[in-house]
């Protein structure tokens, strides 16, 4: 008799207890919206974005936003309710969570945006907003000098400990040492207490294998295609701002590139596929080192014939 390995994530499933928040976490395509949404119709409970992109109403197929009807399974909030032209922030998220969470203290919350759930269990500094002149005088700099040089004035506590290859949070630090004359470093120092204790949440991060994630890119993004992503991309062309967070949606230069005449569909998919592939990596990086004391499961898991829903395109 062949004995069969018990399949991780139905097991985690059955495990989940009832009656506390839920987080998932992991890099993009690895499945965790299926999985956030298999857990949410088990239980009856709502799924909450963590996702920095997906809040953005312009974008459901780029981004891979649950689909109508996959909304229609259970409730879904902070999805697409932030337009282009708003700013929006982890401290926008956090606020807007701490509110559903009194509302209803067992959501599961899911995403791919590690900082969302560092501030939703670690606490959030409360930096003053960054005034619009700063704002643009950065958006300039980064443009004319690129990230390295607001980089090298940085105070070097901020400079220490930031992502050196994450261009928005080397300018987001920037803004903050000139708007407010203290380093990013210095005002966490002084961080509240969280909304979400971890101890208080059942935790879980997923971490797939390189080639298996690779793969099912390559699969995503060309279902990306098939759905409309290129209708998405045309429908903000009149609005298009590169620097703008809501523009880093990725694949959306790429097609922005095709659109203008710049880059074959074939070359931009091809590109498209290498960025999310990096900046999957990038995000596999930073929740081992920032998640790593998190409760994993390794993926692919031995999925069973009737738990494919789990592998779903997120």
């Amino acid at each position: 008799m062949i004995n069969e390995e018990p399949d991780p994530i139905a097991n985690w499933l059955t495990k989940v207890p009832p009656d506390r928040p839920v987080l998932i976490a992991g890099p993009t395509a690895s499945g965790k919206s299926g999985l956030a949404l298999a857990l949410a119709r088990a239980q009856g409970r709502q799924v909450v974005n963590a996702d920095a992109l997906q809040v953005y109403s312009c974008w459901r197929v780029l981004t891979a936003r649950p689909s109508p009807a996959e909304e229609a399974q259970a409730p879904h909030r902070l999805y697409g309710h932030v337009s282009p032209d708003q700013d929006y922030s982890v401290g926008h998220w956090l606020r807007e969570v701490a509110e559903l969470l009194k509302a209803d203290p067992r959501p599961v919350i899911v995403g791919g945006t590690g900082l969302y759930f560092t501030a939703l269990t670690a606490g959030l500094a409360e930096i003053p907003p960054t005034p619009p002149e700063i704002r643009a005088l950065a958006d300039r700099q980064m443009a004319e000098r690129g990230h390295d040089a607001l980089l090298a004035e940085l105070d070097g506590a901020t400079a220490a400990r930031i992502d050196r290859r994450n261009p928005v949070r080397i300018q987001r630090a920037w803004e903050v040492l000139q708007a407010t004359g203290r380093g990013l470093a210095a005002w966490q120092d002084e961080t509240g207490p969280p909304v979400l204790p971890l101890e208080s949440a059942h935790a879980l991060v997923l971490r797939p294998g390189s080639d298996w994630l690779d793969a099912r890119i390559t699969r995503r993004f060309g279902q990306m295609i098939q759905d409309g992503a290129l209708h998405e991309v045309q429908a903000v062309r009149p609005i298009w701002a590169a620097n703008r967070p809501w523009a880093r949606a990725i694949g959306a230069p790429e097609l922005m590139a095709h659109l203008d005449g710049r880059l074959t569909l074939d070359v931009a998919v091809d590109a498209a596929c290498t960025a999310t592939r990096q900046y999957a990596k990038r995000q596999r990086t930073w929740m081992r080192n920032r998640l790593g004391h998190w409760p994993a499961i390794d993926l692919p898991p031995m999925l069973r014939p009737d738990q494919g829903n789990l592998d779903a395109k997120r």
